[in-house]
């Protein structure tokens, strides 16, 4: 009896476990919470919830843009490991909700469709904002989806979860991730297309995308209102688009290229899988590559296209004015005013400007019209020659009696006028150029009104001061002499300051040397180089001297700190270093004046077809460079760190010596100086790998390019441009490319250096000295700084005063080739 009441106890417990997790599994079904796995019909993403990647990188939910407070609200993925909330991915970024509490991210019972519903602007009740649109799925279908460790929202079929039936990879925003693809569908037509966000608080489709060339090649182009290309990636070359910089081919990211009956386009993959990196098409219409920095918890802008942000077409929408070196870069000429000042603060400056006071010319064409001057820009294009007339009053009157017209210019080339909306006006760095804009009788008395109450107020102020103290104004006049006649001595003579003996220049002096800077010899993302000739007192007779002037951008110092930092540079003179000459510091214009270098740069006598530096020259460049940067670390009253060691950066002089330019660039940019680095052509790919990281960086950061320099003079290639194994055996077949300082690193183990040598060489090289150029170059790529050697151990290892062991492959570029 008892066995019989036990047994029925133990049925009793087990029914109601059975009926316990019966209701758990249930509530586990219809009870989601945040962080939840996956999604499925009866499991929805509802309201403030969130989806969590499997290893919590990314996360999926609805989020208001940062800064916005009108209650409207989208479907996103964004970086979850990463402060604050960097979004990558937007699904209803032109159908907002007005709230979440009704919101819900489901899969459809019907159609099996992935889809958010809930409230709108337009109505209260929910309704269907966004879908996956599939149209093959069957009703009432067990689909789920997930958002995957890349930032992948994948929505898969019920009954086979290996088969993807959508993906937001395939719908890209204004984000191009790592293991999407960027292309166009060759059997459907679709393109994978960045498009920028309306402005920052709207992710409502911009201006400008980014996409595919439609007419079959390889190349991507930037478009303006998907109608005017204004940037493009140049062709796929088979490892690389042919107008990326070199640094980022290979540095961080490794890009694949298809062109099949099915699909052509790109994707990219990180070499380290423990980086965060994009690729964002910017409200600037400018593609922006970042890496995130850990030590700095910020994102570091590595690379960007165009460089220059005035490249970009119509920026500042019609009749608004770019100016490059500014932070903010649009601006409205004189009787304009923003069309929109709230999409101006927003960062859309598309919208352009709006005249004040509205043109009155008739149909008949009587018209009070006047123009404003506008001096120093660069005249926009879709213009009209008018080949008739003849002088600057003929053509300011062709324009004037015709109504469309808005614009005129008149040069030597003859008159031009513009009609209609003048769009990619831009402030320009060579003076002479003026347009004259178009404004009503009104608008120039308005400005001609402000210019007077202006000049009132100042004349008012001066008669006060003269009825005050009469005295008092001829002292300030006779002090005032005293100091214009002093600053204007200064500007003809030669400068002492701080022991330097620097020449000061007036802008105009310069601009005369370099004949209005009409002969650009070079430039990278803070300055631009010059040719010039300037007259040199040499003892009792003045000579002409070339030289070579760097106008410098976007400088921080004021005047005082700029001279005493360039008196510091003065100072500094070595065998291997280009001589400073003197400087230029007018208003906000900086400039500094160098010793030309007829030979020009390394990389012109490396790199160039049909040169060739025989082994000694390359050689005694080396070592040349190295005692160069040993003076810069241990010779000078303090160290200074070049920061931007490549063939670029040294020049050669007539005996074909090296010498190291831009020495101070780093010191006198100061903190604009890592992101104007990051602009500049090539620059990355000799960056050490602190730098990129975030890291402080030290003497040992030119150690570290100096290192990739090396390689360069050894093999005559750039380091970018990779190796083949199957080429190098002469075979026509192309297989296992890797990075070459792996490769090279690889063969100084191996003890088989002279296969480094430059082919061009023949093998007329001495051995041994190659085998010291390769090692200390293995020794200087060290991930860890420790590990690499001083600038003065550099020397002495290739001048042989000193044994170097054999190196170990650097980590870092081991992970290039894995």
């Amino acid at each position: 009896m008892s066995l019989i009441i036990a047994i029925k106890r133990k049925r009793s417990t087990i029914t109601m476990s059975l009926i316990t997790a019966t209701f758990i599994a249930l509530a586990l079904c219809f009870a989601p919470a945040p962080g939840a796995a996956a999604i499925w019909a009866r499991r929805p993403l509802r309201g403030n919830e969130t989806l969590v990647s499997a290893q919590g990188r990314f996360e999926l939910g609805l989020f208001s843009p940062a800064g916005s407070s009108d209650g409207r609200f989208y479907l996103g993925v964004w970086y979850k490991s990463i402060p604050g909330q960097t979004v990558v991915w937007v699904g209803n970024r032109a159908s907002p909700l007005s709230g979440v509490a009704s919101a819900e991210l489901r899969v459809s019972a019907d159609d099996g469709n992935l889809e958010l519903i809930g409230p709108t602007a337009a109505s209260a009740s929910p309704v269907v904002v966004w879908s996956s649109n599939l149209s093959s799925s069957l009703p009432g279908s067990n689909n789920t989806a997930e958002i995957r460790d890349n930032g992948n929202l994948v929505l898969m079929d019920g009954s086979n979860s290996s088969n993807v039936l959508w993906q937001s990879f395939d719908h890209p925003t204004d984000t191009h991730m790592p293991g999407a693809w960027l292309g166009e569908n060759k059997l459907t037509g679709e393109y994978q297309t960045l498009t920028s966000w309306r402005n920052a608080q709207d992710p409502a489709p911009g201006m400008f995308t980014d996409t595919l060339d439609p007419n079959g090649t390889s190349e991507f182009f930037s478009m303006w209102n998907q109608s005017r290309m204004y940037w493009r990636s140049g062709v796929w070359t088979g490892r690389f688009f042919a107008r990326y910089p070199e640094g980022t081919r290979n540095l961080l990211l490794n890009q694949t290229y298809v062109d099949t009956p099915v699909y052509r386009g790109v994707t990219y993959v990180l070499y380290n899988n423990e980086s965060i990196a994009r690729m964002v098409l910017d409200l600037t219409g400018q593609a922006k590559r970042y890496v995130w920095v850990p030590a700095r918890q910020t994102w570091q802008l590595f690379w960007v296209g165009p460089t220059m942000q005035c490249d970009v077409y119509a920026l500042c929408g019609a009749f608004g004015v770019c100016n490059q070196r500014s932070q903010l870069p649009c601006r409205c000429p004189s009787g304009f005013t923003p069309a929109s000042e709230a999409e101006w603060t927003l960062s859309n400056w598309s919208g352009g400007c709006r005249r004040s006071s509205p043109l009155t010319c008739s149909s008949s064409g009587l018209t009070t019209d006047g123009f404003l001057a506008l001096h120093d820009v660069k005249l926009p294009g879709d213009s009209l020659v008018m080949g008739a007339a003849q002088s600057k009053a003929e053509c300011e009157s062709a324009c004037q009696n015709n109504c469309s017209c808005q614009a005129y210019a008149f040069s030597v080339g003859g008159c031009t006028v513009w009609h209609g909306e003048l769009k990619n006006l831009a402030d320009s760095d060579i003076s002479g150029s003026e347009l004259y804009l178009r404004l009503s009788k009104r608008g120039l008395e308005d400005l001609q009104s402000v210019v007077r109450k202006k000049g009132g107020r100042k004349l008012w102020l001066v008669l006060g001061i003269t009825l005050a103290s009469v005295a008092a104004l001829a002292t300030s006049v006779i002090l005032t002499w005293r100091i214009v006649s002093a600053r204007m001595r200064r500007l003809v003579s030669i400068a002492n300051v701080n022991g330097s003996s620097l020449a000061v220049y007036s802008y105009n002096d310069i601009r005369a040397a370099t004949k209005n800077f009409s002969e650009r010899l070079g430039g990278g993302g803070f300055a631009s180089v010059y040719r010039g000739v300037l007259k040199q007192q040499m003892g009792e007779n003045t000579a002409q001297v070339q030289v070579a002037v760097k106008k410098l951008e976007s400088l921080c110092q004021g005047d005082k700190q700029f001279r005493t930092e360039v008196s510091t540079l003065g100072c500094i003179q070595h065998v291997n270093l280009v001589r400073l000459l003197g400087f230029c510091s007018s208003g906000n214009k900086r400039m500094l004046v160098y010793e030309y270098m007829a030979r020009g740069s390394l990389d012109g006598y490396l790199f160039r077809v049909g040169a060739c530096l025989s082994w000694r020259e390359r050689y005694c460049i080396m070592v040349g460079v190295a005692r160069g940067l040993t003076y810069l670390h241990d010779g000078c009253h303090e160290c200074i760190i070049h920061c931007d060691i490549k063939p670029g950066n040294i020049l050669l002089d007539d005996n074909m010596s090296p010498r190291i330019a831009d020495f101070g660039m780093a010191k006198l940019v100061g903190r604009d100086f890592s992101c104007a680095l990051t602009t500049m052509r090539g620059t990355v790919g000799y960056l050490a790998p602190e730098w990129i990281s975030g890291h402080p960086v030290s003497s040992k950061t030119d150690v570290y390019s100096f290192g990739m320099v090396l390689f360069e003079l050894i093999s005559g290639q750039r380091n970018s441009e990779g190796y083949s194994e199957v080429e190098a055996a002469g075979s026509e077949s192309s297989e296992s490319w890797i990075f070459f300082p792996v490769w090279a690193a690889g063969k100084v183990l191996e003890g088989d250096v002279s296969a480094l040598a430059d082919p061009r060489l023949n093998g007329e090289v001495v051995l041994e000295e190659l085998k010291r150029a390769c090692t200390v170059a293995c020794w200087c790529i060290q991930d860890q700084e420790g590990q690499r050697p001083t600038m003065a151990q550099v020397v002495q290892a290739l001048e042989g005063t000193i044994h170097v062991q054999a190196p170990p492959v650097p980590r870092v570029l081991q992970q290039l080739v894995t």
